[in-house]
């Protein structure tokens, strides 16, 4: 009796803190609006959002109850990429589209065009930054500079070029600073834009591990791996960048970088971060919403139902905007008990393989490890101290026959005599010390090197999804009741299909971690 009342009161504790974990509830504000491209929410009054989808930008005086159109953009090219407030003049909002840029003057009642490019590509803008009378412009051809407040514009060609502009970000000190994520890099300017500097390289699948490249060539085709870069609010040092290999962090204005811990994260490639007033972060992925919480990541997407994910954004009351294929959505988190969803991931991690190793086990067994790498390259360079051996042997026949003569006493004098063989041999060793440098064995380890690079890459991805939907169909089994038989049933085949397949992934390590991580049954 006594086993039975602390299954229950563990069970129902488990639930709790299910429920507790779930406190975050997403509220659909797009009545009935869809494929919600960008968001921007006043910064002074919160009620006050824009939304924009192909076409059309709708704006909300009553934080979403209502929306009506304010911009229809009558254009091939209609998408709405990006929707900025000024945040000196909260009265100007600017509309960032592949039809060019549209500003208001006056929160959305009036609009105008801008900029428009010459061609296809300056046309498309990607990004939009406003510091007093300057406009700092993104587009997929490079960036455009305004110093009159939009009358007229020039392009950049300070080391950005014509590369792809992706995001514009800012810290808004006494000396502002001012940060540009492109194809080709990360750049800084302290002189309001007239120098950049390049404080991070472009990087690439090719790379051997997952540390910046080394500088190469790119072009505006050219997927870099860069995807947003985010300034600090309250601290002029701080600065985040997001790519398709997670998010790294820098408190030194980008001298130096350090990546953040992916645990939890579910898919590294994030294409969005936002900060809070008190410098908590959040990124947007594929795979939801995550916050970064003591070291890790905690996903604070759970029950959106928003399809694909485009944009994220929050508002001075600490709410968060996402949107998507199917509308709006937002979500306070400011009471959001994230130590308990830490308290309940550690309780479902307590008897799990730890992820680190799972990894480790599947780079082991699909032979994809980057010492493998390192070790070809090793050989390749000592080949260079083996000697090329050349080994020569010759028959010499100059005298096979020859006369026997001198004498005239010997009776076989003047015969012609069968004389001997001779043979030549030789040796020789040759080295060539340039092969230390570099060798035609290199050129295709450099390609062996990048197809396991990607499916290294590839399988690390598959695990960390099928890990934690793992462990997030062990939290709903946990939460149905115990006489709701058919669904358990199906949560546990389900369990069982996501153990299958990280065995497969392992070579059945992750089973036998289970077996020994398992606690011990007392009689």
């Amino acid at each position: 009796m006594h086993r039975i009342f602390s299954f229950i009161a563990v069970w129902l504790g488990v639930t709790g803190n299910v429920l507790l974990a779930q406190d975050l509830v997403w509220e659909d504000i797009s009545r009935g609006n869809s494929n919600i491209q960008a968001v921007s929410v006043n910064p002074l009054d919160n009620r006050i959002i824009f939304a924009g989808f192909a076409g059309n930008l709708l704006k909300s005086d009553n934080a979403g109850q209502s929306w009506r159109s304010v911009l229809t953009i009558r254009s091939r090219m209609r998408n709405i990429n990006v929707l900025v407030t000024d945040m000196v003049n909260y009265n100007v909002v600017y509309a960032v589209t592949d039809n060019g840029l549209y500003r208001s003057n006056n929160l959305g009642s009036r609009w105008e065009r801008i900029f428009r490019g010459k061609n296809n590509l300056e046309n498309q803008c990607t990004a939009v930054f406003n510091i007093a009378q300057t406009i700092f412009l993104g587009t997929k051809a490079g960036l455009f500079i305004s110093r009159d407040f939009g009358k007229s514009w020039h392009r950049d060609n300070a080391g950005i070029g014509k590369n792809a502009v992706l995001n514009i970000d800012a810290a808004l000190k006494q000396n502002t600073v001012i940060y540009l994520a492109a194809v080709n890099g990360i750049f800084k300017s302290k002189d309001n834009g007239r120098d950049w500097e390049k404080i991070f390289l472009t990087y690439s699948r090719e790379t051997a591990d997952d540390e910046p490249a080394e500088e190469e060539e790119s072009s505006p085709e050219k997927i870099s791996g860069i995807r947003f870069v985010k300034a600090g609010i309250n601290n002029i040092n701080l600065l985040y960048f997001s790519g398709a290999k997670g998010i790294y962090k820098s408190l030194d204005q980008g001298k130096s970088w350090e990546r953040l811990n992916e645990y939890g994260l579910l898919n590294r490639d994030v294409k969005m971060l936002c900060l809070s007033e008190n410098s908590q972060i959040f990124a947007l992925s594929q795979s939801g919403v995550f916050s970064y919480e003591d070291s890790h990541w905690v996903e604070v997407s759970f029950g959106l139902a928003a399809g694909k994910l485009n944009y994220l954004a929050l508002d001075n009351k600490s709410n968060i905007y996402v949107s998507g294929e199917k509308g709006i959505f937002k979500a306070n988190p400011g009471n959001y008990p994230f130590f308990s969803r830490q308290s309940l991931a550690q309780e479902y991690l307590e008897y799990e393989p730890k992820i680190r190793d799972v990894q480790a086990a599947a780079i082991k067994y699909a032979e994809v490890s980057p010492e493998k790498i390192s070790g070809w390259r090793r050989k390749a360079a000592k080949k260079a101290l083996l000697p090329q051996v050349n080994v020569g042997l010759e028959r010499n026949s100059a005298d096979l026959w020859h006369w026997e003569g001198g004498s005239t006493t010997k009776p076989d004098d003047d015969i012609l005599r069968r004389g001997r063989d001779t043979v030549d041999w030789d040796i020789s060793l040759a080295w060539d010390f340039s092969d230390l440098i570099w060798n035609d064995a290199q050129a295709g380890i450099d390609v062996r090197s990048k197809l396991m690079v990607e499916l290294r890459d590839d399988i690390l991805d598959q695990v960390n999804k099928l890990y934690f939907e793992r462990l997030r169909v062990k939290s709903e089994l946990d939460n149905l009741a115990l006489e709701d038989r058919n669904k358990r049933f199906e949560k546990q085949l389900k369990l069982e299909e996501l153990t299958a397949s990280l065995d497969s992934l392992t070579a059945g390590y992750y089973s036998e971690q289970l077996r020994q991580l398992a606690p011990k049954q007392q009689g």
